[in-house]
């Protein structure tokens, strides 16, 4: 064993804080790796499609197609149905979100929607759709 003091971590910022961050400041962000060009989300350390750990942030364009729908039904007064969806980034990945705006039974497959940053006050910020392109 070695008497020497182990070395300081060197503090990286994690993937998911850069989103956070960009998202507080009213900046949807996605990563695109630098190698293959492929857009990723949710956000990662290597790309999902080639291994790179070359990795950039980019500006999403905020422009998608629901993919996928279901509806989460309740009560009246507990908030009324819900619409729970997969939408495909203009950019190709995909991120589970709901679509605002419109009757949770109107949410359809091949939607337009345009993304739009949620979250009141100090509380996390987060991605949700509009109906409609930009």
């Amino acid at each position: 064993m070695s008497d020497k003091p182990a070395p300081a971590p060197i503090a990286h910022p994690g993937p998911d804080l850069i989103y956070q961050e960009a998202l507080a400041a009213g900046t949807f962000k996605i990563q695109r790796c630098d190698g293959c060009k492929s857009h990723i989300f949710y956000p990662r350390h290597l790309c999902p499609n080639c291994g790179s750990s070359n990795i950039s942030w980019v500006a999403a364009s905020g422009k998608g197609t629901v993919y996928s729908t279901t509806m989460v039904r309740q009560r009246p007064e507990a908030g009324g149905n819900k619409n729970l969806c997969i939408v495909e980034l203009a950019e190709g990945p995909r991120l589970m979100s709901r679509v605002e705006g419109v009757p949770a039974e109107e949410v359809t497959i091949g939607m337009a929607v345009t993304a739009e940053i949620a979250g009141a006050g100090d509380e996390p910020k987060f991605i949700v759709f509009r109906a409609g392109a930009i």
